[in-house]
Formats: structure tokens, C-alpha cells, sequence
């Protein structure tokens, strides 16, 4: 697959060649790391779900696959000389789960039109509904370029290989903006709820901030979780052993049946992460009567720390506000943190000091007729979004200005 030749005054590196990989140990760590801004090994402080060790750990445990629903087409951006100046996760799917931004409308109403809407491309990180970079092109001058042209390399990819549709989910500033001037991509917004540090010194400064009522409801909250003698304990680094892991996957794995259906990660996945960034992890385990019970993964990034994965095998009040919530912002105003990314969904979070913040995501979809359809869609939904979010911003627990 070749791309035209590019040349804005910024960049040495014309006459791009875009290539497809189908397994991220073809590109090494090395190149993937270096592109993502990530340290060695996703040791570094770029994004953590963009680093070749996250990444690679999907493909190496099977998470993500050929039997998985997500076969690896990651697209390899590449100078004259070979050299890999630009890449994009993304996996062909046959399938829309694990991507929490839902398109299953979309394919119920193409396939009873008599189209064919699977299989189709999925630029992304899997089952991880997070905001990063999806276009990696490194750091300096030519960078708007490269990015332009990793959009027309997946354009190619749907016209090349006829699938119906490219999507890209979770798109920091950069991204977006290079996949709204492209032309053709429409736009999707949705919304997530993130606590902002503003510099605070402790959890209490956090909770001076609040209004007088919500500031005792949390206290209180917090009191209770814990009432039945239980511990929390934040685990990082050494301290995840193998025996942690199989307490956080049994916790993982009986409350992710009962939510899914059918868990995406394996055993074997949260062994190969404690081996390869374990500095970047910060498990919340509840403890009772000298076990486990409860635990949520996080990941710790360059300025923000990103709730994933909750679950437990006891079920007492608030614990789930404790150890997701209350714990992770906790730790971020300890650290230094900007951020806390709480995942998907969840208006609940509101009351817990977290505001609605909009996500973004592109969407390229090949039949004229789709496309519009789903244009007039997305005109009407983005709309909705803009009109919950400004009710909900008027309803955050923080004390109103005079």
C-alpha cells in the first residue's frame, strides 16, 4: 500500500509508503515505543496503553487475535529509506465489543438494507476506553504531515480491501483535529466524567472544596465502606506478585461475567503487564479477615492516572466508590497527578468530585448512503451531548462561585 508523495516545507521524509503489519512484534519496541513517546518497555511517560508493552501484551496472551475478534493491522508509516516514521494501532473486526463507542445501530440498520457492515477497521486500543494518541508520529517538525498521511493510509486500507467502514475511537487534540481536516471522516463526541486536581494539597483540600452537604455525604461514604474491618492497600512495582494477580483476576473474572457476559482479558495478560510495567500500575485491593475481596487496576500515566478494571468477591456498601473513586483520586493529589480518567459511563462519579468531559472519535464509512444516514445521526447525537453535559456541569458537588 503506497501513499502519494507529501511535501509542506516541514519535512524532509516525501514519498511515504504505508505498510500493514499484522502483529506488533514485526515493528519491535524499539521503533513502536519511540513513535508512541514512550520510554523503554512503556517504562517512559507517555500514554501507557500506546506502548508496545501493553500493546504487545494483548497479542502475546491472545486477548486480541484471529480467534479473538480483533485480528492486528497496524499500520507502518515508512521514509524512502525504509525507516518507520509513523504508526496506527488497528485490528479488523468482525464484530463491534470491547470498543465503548457503540456503532451496533449502525450495523443492524446497514445489514437489513442488504449491506455488508462487518468486517470493518478498528483504530483503537482494545477494551480500553481511553483517550490517547491513535496516529503516532513522534515528536518534531513534519509531525501534521505524517499525520495526514496515516489518515489517507487507513482511507486506502477501506478502499483497498473494501470493507464498509475505519474507525478511530478515543482521539486526543492532535488526532482529532488531523482526522477533521482530512475531509471525509465524520465526527462522534461522547461523554466520560475525569476528576481535575487543581493543586491540591490533600484529599481534605480536595473535599474543602466542595459544598458543605456534599463534603459530609462523601466523608460519611467513606466511613461506611470500610465499617466492616476493611483495609485498602495501593500495590505498585514489586508488590505485584503473582499471588495478587490471581486475587485481582478471580475478583476480575466474577464480576465481569455478571457484567459482560464474557471477560476480554485473560490470566495470562495481567502477568505479562506486572512483568513489563509494573512501575506503571497501581492496584487498589480491599482486604477482610486476612484476604482480598475487592481490587481496581489502574494505570499511572504521564499526568494521569486511568481507572480500568474493577471487581470483587463480597459485596458491601460503597466499597466501589472507595476503591475505584475515592482511592484513585487519593493518590493522584499524593503523586502530583492532573487527571483521573474513570473510565466509561457513569453520571454517579458526579457526586464524587468527577466532571463530564467530552471524548472524541472519526469515522470513515465508505457507501454514500451509510455515510449520510449516519452524518444526519451524528449531527442530532452531538448535539444531545453538548445539551447533557451543560445540565450536568451545573450540577458538580463543588461549591458555586458568588
Amino acid at each position: 500500500m503506497t501513499q502519494p508523495q507529501h511535501d509542506d516545507g516541514q519535512d524532509a521524509d516525501a514519498g511515504f509508503v504505508v505498510r500493514v503489519a499484522d502483529s506488533i512484534t514485526s515493528i519491535g519496541a524499539g521503533a513502536w515505543d519511540g513513535l508512541a513517546r514512550c520510554g523503554a518497555n512503556g517504562a517512559g511517560p507517555g500514554n501507557p496503553f500506546v506502548s508496545y508493552a501493553f500493546l504487545s501484551a494483548l497479542e502475546e496472551s491472545g486477548c486480541v487475535g484471529q480467534r479473538a475478534g480483533w485480528l492486528p493491522q497496524h499500520l507502518v508509516l515508512e521514509a524512502p529509506d525504509g525507516r518507520p516514521i509513523g504508526l496506527v494501532p488497528a485490528y479488523l473486526k468482525n464484530n463491534s465489543q470491547g470498543e465503548y463507542v457503540f456503532d451496533h445501530g449502525w450495523a443492524d440498520a446497514f445489514q437489513r438494507a442488504g449491506g455488508r457492515y462487518y468486517p470493518k477497521l478498528q483504530v483503537s486500543v482494545p477494551f480500553t476506553p481511553a483517550t490517547g494518541p491513535r496516529l503516532l508520529v513522534g515528536a518534531g517538525a513534519g509531525s501534521e504531515t505524517r499525520r495526514a498521511a496515516l489518515v489517507q493510509g487507513l482511507e486506502a486500507y477501506v478502499g483497498q480491501t473494501s470493507i464498509s467502514s475505519a474507525h478511530a475511537t478515543f482521539l486526543d487534540e492532535a488526532d482529532r483535529l488531523a482526522f477533521e481536516a482530512a475531509g471525509d471522516w465524520l465526527a462522534r463526541t461522547d461523554q466520560q466524567f475525569h476528576f481535575v486536581n487543581r493543586g491540591y494539597g490533600s484529599y481534605e483540600d480536595f473535599l474543602e472544596s466542595l459544598a458543605s452537604r456534599k463534603r459530609k455525604a462523601l466523608r460519611k461514604e467513606r466511613r461506611e465502606a470500610l465499617a466492616d474491618d476493611i483495609s485498602i492497600e495501593r500495590l505498585t512495582g514489586a508488590d505485584l506478585t503473582e499471588a495478587v494477580w490471581d486475587a485481582f483476576f478471580e475478583f476480575y473474572m466474577d464480576t465481569g461475567s455478571r457484567k459482560w457476559g464474557r471477560p476480554y482479558l485473560n490470566r495470562r495478560f495481567f502477568s505479562l503487564i506486572g512483568e513489563r510495567m509494573a512501575d506503571r500500575i497501581l492496584l487498589v485491593m480491599a482486604r477482610r479477615q486476612g484476604r482480598y475481596i475487592a481490587g481496581a487496576l489502574n494505570f499511572i500515566g504521564a499526568d494521569r492516572l486511568y481507572g480500568r478494571n474493577w471487581g470483587c468477591i463480597e459485596d458491601h456498601p460503597y466499597l466501589h466508590f472507595e476503591v475505584c473513586y475515592h482511592q484513585a483520586i487519593e493518590h493522584a493529589i499524593e503523586t502530583g497527578l492532573a487527571v483521573v480518567e474513570a473510565g466509561a459511563q457513569g453520571e454517579h462519579k458526579l457526586a464524587r468530585g468527577y466532571e463530564p468531559v467530552t471524548t472524541h472519535s472519526a469515522h470513515f464509512i465508505a457507501h454514500p448512503g451509510l455515510r449520510d444516514a449516519v452524518e444526519d445521526y451524528l449531527v442530532r447525537e452531538r448535539e444531545n451531548v453538548a445539551e447533557v453535559q451543560a445540565v450536568l456541569s451545573e450540577h458538580t458537588p463543588f461549591k458555586k462561585s458568588p
